[in-house]
């Protein structure tokens, strides 16, 4: 995984300084509900993973890290080609934390947060997770999180300073657990996206979205 330089500044569409932060795309589920791997459905021309790891680049994040299971060539294929870095989860049994733990530990001290966008959220807008990024900057929060008509959606993107709580072993219930821990400090972002809330998770929930349900 390729460094930021220790002279790069990140800038927010204002002109300030703005934090660091990663993209990081838990990946490495077995789809059960779906039947068939998320990250590779079509998500109007291009796949999940290629989508949401677009979203994330084009939102300002970098590093964007995509994690995926065991003997997943073509998702690791589509998400290099989108622009991420890829690294595997030999035993997601736990869910999604174990994804992201592997994230924070290859990051290490080079970023200031994350931005924690699951592959079956296909639909958020490169402009909201860019806002979001600024809202980190600019609040102070230790996490900022999006909603559309007042419900709070993906990515959740969060600072640094949770990193500890999130890799802690003892940690029950995963990020869900560190998220509502701190809810009362989260800066809530209001965005007209209602990607944020499209979790597209089973075939119902594709067909609303998309109609019929198709690879690219």
């Amino acid at each position: 995984m390729s460094r930021p330089s220790s002279g790069e500044t990140a800038r927010s569409a204002g002109g300030a300084a703005r934090l660091r932060v990663a993209g990081v795309v838990p990946a490495a589920g077995a789809s059960a509900r779906m039947g068939r791997p998320k990250a590779l459905l079509d998500a109007g021309g291009r796949s999940f993973v290629a989508a949401v790891v677009g979203a994330l680049v084009g939102g300002g994040c970098d590093p964007v890290v995509v994690v995926i299971g065991a003997g997943q060539p073509e998702v690791r294929r589509r998400a290099e080609g989108a622009g991420a870095s890829v690294l595997e989860n030999a035993d997601p049994g736990e869910g999604p934390i174990t994804s992201l733990r592997l994230a924070l530990a290859a990051l290490g001290p080079y970023v200031d947060g994350v931005a924690v966008l699951p592959v079956d959220h296909p639909a958020v807008r490169a402009e909201t997770v860019a806002v979001l990024l600024d809202a980190l900057g600019n609040s102070g929060a230790p996490i900022v999180l999006p909603t559309s008509g007042g419900r709070r959606g993906h990515p959740a993107v969060l600072h640094r300073r949770l990193f500890a709580e999130l890799l802690d072993p003892a940690l029950e219930g995963g990020a869900r657990t560190v998220v509502h821990r701190h809810l009362q400090e989260a800066r809530l972002v209001e965005v007209d996206d209602p990607g944020v809330l499209a979790d597209i998770d089973t075939p119902d929930a594709y067909r609303a979205v998309f109609g019929a349900v198709r690879e690219p």
